[in-house]
């Protein structure tokens, strides 16, 4: 059977898109809302890069949900404040995974129109130039700078984007403390804040937790409400599909334990 898929061009990557967005509008429609108590962390990763497939939003379609939750009479706050505090049912945060160029050019421009605070977690490594995308892809070290004097919060997406469940405990260090230390050299500080790569319950394990706070990591952010590993903060995760209909089901909790099939 795996065979004959192959054959036919059908890959795992290729199905995953689908499914994602029939899940999406599947579980929107027929999942049940959570009532909530605390705020929620929202995940997005670029905006309006085309590029990165199922987490990219448009300009629009960012734009859009924003001004959506705040006519619901939502709050957002930044995301360290619904770490401290836990936050009230009707805040929002909101993330950036991956430290995309689009996160400057397209999506700060957004939220200081609508003065929003938010927060980004960029990959060490790719902001040094240690990459294989095209020019200009990616946030540069100047470019964090603009964005950090502008008030963002950061915080640390590792060296290089790996799945830690697929990695050793040696390299786990070079992801986590190297990445500290490359931070520290370039920006001037080390984050204490980490958002795990793909971010999902499978992608991190015990020994993970245990050398990220050995490297000086305090918050530790994942993906999925209901299904995160321990000692982690959960978020929210956003995608191409999320038009009205989702993004309002998201908001009402009904993904609280969806994660990303890739």
């Amino acid at each position: 059977m795996k065979r004959a898929l192959k054959l036919a061009g059908i890959t795992r990557a290729s199905i995953a898109p689908v499914r994602m967005c029939c899940e999406r509008n599947v579980i929107a429609a027929l999942g049940q809302a959570r009532k909530r108590y605390i705020g929620r962390i929202l995940c997005y990763h670029t905006v309006g890069q085309s590029e990165w497939g199922v987490n990219d939003v448009t300009p629009s379609q960012f734009r859009r949900q924003l001004e959506r939750a705040l006519d619901a009479g939502f709050n957002f706050v930044p995301a360290s404040e619904i770490v401290r505090t836990g936050g009230g049912p009707k805040d929002l945060a909101i993330t950036f995974d991956d430290g995309l160029k689009s996160v400057l050019t397209n999506a700060a421009p957004i939220l200081k129109d609508l003065a929003l605070p938010w927060m980004f977690f960029p990959v060490s490594e790719w902001s040094d130039g240690r990459h294989t995308m095209p020019d200009d892809f990616v946030l540069s070290w100047r470019d964090i700078e603009t964005l950090l004097a502008a008030g963002a919060e950061m915080g640390s997406h590792s060296a290089t984007h790996p799945q830690f469940n697929c990695i050793g405990a040696s390299q786990m260090v070079d992801e986590l403390a190297g990445s500290r230390e490359l931070f520290a050299n370039r920006l001037g500080f080390a984050p204490e804040t980490f958002a795990i790569p793909f971010g999902q319950s499978g992608n991190w394990t015990e020994d993970a937790r245990k050398l990220a706070r050995d490297a000086g990591y305090l918050t530790i952010y994942a993906q999925a409400e209901e299904t995160r590993p321990t000692d982690t903060v959960a978020r929210t995760f956003v995608t191409k599909y999320d038009g009205d209909f989702i993004f309002d089901a998201l908001l009402k909790g009904k993904f609280d334990s969806w994660e990303e099939w890739f």
